[in-house]
């Protein structure tokens, strides 16, 4: 049964609403001031919140303006009841965010329809996408059935890139945002005498190369594969769609540049303080953790001693010198190119 708060002033109004609402079986909860309405939305988690505009204590503007403001209740679908029908004030409440609007007075009919169809595209739009290319085709084409939103590409631009092969090159300008559906991808910076650092690692389900597209500028880095891997690129009307009509959507991406900010906060602290022996087996367990697959007893990776001086922030021959004394203590084999981590927790515990 869905859960639907009223906040209403008016004694009548919010009874009869009411009523036709536990009618229509619906879980109603009901608040006589917007005040009283933010606790209850904050507290219950309602499904729909129908919300007069004129009220004392807090009108229903401020009460959208709060309840946008909270990460629990910003997603949940708003229609303001309203006894004033002037341009603007649709305008207004639209450009706050408000998913509908209901004139007094209204019929049972048109407020049942307007909480339905509120309801119904809110929880296609909520439904969980699988973290691969045809779950984001299902969710774009839900996305463009819902709002009727035009020039949706209907294909995805899929390419094969071999190890070593660039994805994408500082400087240029970026068409849309990547997609990993196999492989492993390196995002890296590089300094006038090409010197280069990695600053982020990418596996299958993850995203990357959205950071220039959101600020509209030329990537300030570039992207290449580690090795042979399977890369789609959404086109950015696609991502845009997302990003400005779902704000579950938003608020993942918002996630992932705080928590990319949060890595590369902590990555330049380390190159700053963290001894190059630290430092390797830091790379080491970064590998690790983004790349061990579920059920593998040890982890091992084909990776170039570039590569991994890159991510490490020093010279090619330090990482040389560092993996054998690594494989010395026995932390870690190396056969040809491959390195197997042996010892795990010695190097994640590892002093400085």
């Amino acid at each position: 049964m869905k859960k639907i708060l009223l906040i209403e002033d008016n004694n009548d109004v919010r009874e009869n609403t009411a009523e036709i609402l536990t009618l229509a079986q619906y879980n109603v909860i009901t608040a006589k001031n917007g005040k009283e309405g933010v606790e209850l939305a904050q507290k219950e988690k309602p499904d729909l919140i129908i919300c007069d505009i004129m009220m004392p204590v807090l009108d229903g503007h401020g009460v959208l303006h709060l309840l946008s403001k909270n990460e629990e209740t910003s997603g949940i679908p708003f229609i303001f009841l309203t006894a004033k029908a002037e341009r603007s004030d649709f305008r207004k409440g639209m450009e706050m965010g408000a998913d509908d609007y209901l004139t007094k007075p209204f019929d049972d009919v048109e407020l049942l329809n307007a909480i339905e169809s509120r309801l119904k595209k809110n929880d296609i739009l909520k439904k969980e996408f699988t973290k691969n290319i045809s779950g984001i085709n299902d969710f774009i084409n839900e996305a463009k059935g819902i709002d009727s939103l035009k020039r949706l590409s209907e294909q995805r631009d899929v390419r094969i890139y071999k190890k070593k092969d660039d994805i994408y090159r500082e400087g240029s300008y970026p068409k849309g945002i990547y997609f990993v559906n196999k492989g492993k991808v390196k995002i890296y910076h590089s300094n006038d005498m090409g010197k280069e650092l990695i600053t982020e690692l990418h596996k299958e389900g993850d995203f990357f190369g959205y950071v220039s597209l959101l600020q509209d500028e030329k990537y300030t880095s570039s992207a290449t594969a580690l090795e042979d891997s399977e890369v789609y690129m959404i086109p950015k009307d696609d991502f845009f769609t997302l990003i400005y009509k779902n704000a579950e959507v938003s608020r993942k991406f918002i996630e992932i540049l705080s928590n990319n900010l949060h890595e590369n906060q902590k990555q330049l602290v380390k190159l700053a303080y963290n001894s190059v022996r630290k430092r390797v087996a830091e790379a080491l367990v970064k590998l690790s953790d983004k790349y061990k697959k579920e059920g593998e007893q040890k982890f091992s990776m084909n990776v170039s001693r570039e590569d991994l001086a890159n991510l490490v922030g020093t010279a090619t021959e330090t990482v040389i010198r560092t993996l054998s004394d690594f494989k010395e203590d026995k932390y870690i084999e190396i056969s040809g190119g491959t390195i197997t981590i042996l010892n795990y927790d010695k190097l994640a515990k590892m002093k400085n």
